[in-house]
């Protein structure tokens, strides 16, 4: 929860748009931690040859995760693709100064 809590407060409060990419990297990776820390079982064993009444660690959460990371990667990719374009047109990477000038995007 904590590192959700700081991923958003970097994205609210800072105004450079590569910090902002940061902190969403930072939400997505508590986000994934949730995910793993919720498919732990103690004393599990991964399923493959158990014995029957054997606790099982649940492999779910552990495909959505590879599946979230692809797509986290893609996004973050993309996204500072687009800040690479805002800083050539507009020379900055401060999303207020960006938001002041709102020029033609050309």
């Amino acid at each position: 929860m904590l590192l959700f809590v700081i991923g958003l407060a970097t994205m609210l409060f800072h105004s450079n748009l590569i910090k902002k990419i940061m902190g969403m990297n930072i939400m997505e990776t508590a986000i994934f931690l949730l995910f793993i820390a919720s498919g732990y079982v103690t004393d599990a064993k991964p399923p493959i040859a158990l014995a029957p009444g054997e606790a099982a660690v649940n492999p779910l959460p552990q495909a959505l995760i590879l599946t979230g990371l692809v797509v986290s990667v893609s996004i973050t990719a993309y996204a500072l693709a687009l800040v690479r374009d805002l800083y050539r047109h507009f020379g900055t990477l401060n999303a207020t100064t960006i938001a002041r000038r709102k020029g033609s995007f050309t």
